[in-house]
């Protein structure tokens, strides 16, 4: 791995956003990125979109929101995606994405994040625990909500 970095969402990047692949069992759990691009069309003064390159190379994507004005608390400071190409899983991106993201939030003057995901094996909660995420909640539709101080 050579030295990763984040840029901005571009027309340079998407395609390959678009591309990465999942390993097997992961597509339950992620909805297309196209859903994620399009809230930031809608929402581009909250919308916190990054893709993570390792040299030249896409390897990571993130989508988040941070709006202090949200009416429900967890979609203030929120981690709506994540993902780390399936070739790239297990290298530090998806850790080298949070504290980024960590870093985000702080300068921005929030004091945690939020993710919402849908628990289960093989799920996305595993890895949300080893970066530093704590369950503090569920959805009405039954999803986690979890937490990070930062």
């Amino acid at each position: 791995m050579t030295q990763l970095r984040l840029v901005d969402l571009s027309a340079a990047t998407i395609v390959a956003v678009n591309a990465m692949s999942l390993k097997p069992g992961q597509e339950q759990y992620l909805a297309p990125t196209s859903y994620a691009v399009a809230a930031a069309v809608v929402n581009p003064a909250t919308a916190w979109q990054r893709v993570v390159l390792d040299g030249d190379e896409v390897v990571g994507f993130v989508s988040a929101s941070f709006d202090p004005d949200a009416p429900q608390e967890h979609f203030r400071s929120v981690l709506w995606r994540i993902n780390v190409d399936a070739d790239d899983q297990g290298r530090g991106v998806g850790r080298f994405i949070i504290e980024n993201l960590v870093a985000e939030a702080r300068r921005r003057g929030m004091d945690h994040i939020d993710a919402i995901f849908e628990g289960g094996e093989g799920g996305p909660e595993a890895f949300f625990r080893r970066v530093g995420f704590e369950p503090v909640g569920e959805t009405e539709y039954g999803e986690v909500i979890a937490e990070i101080r930062v």
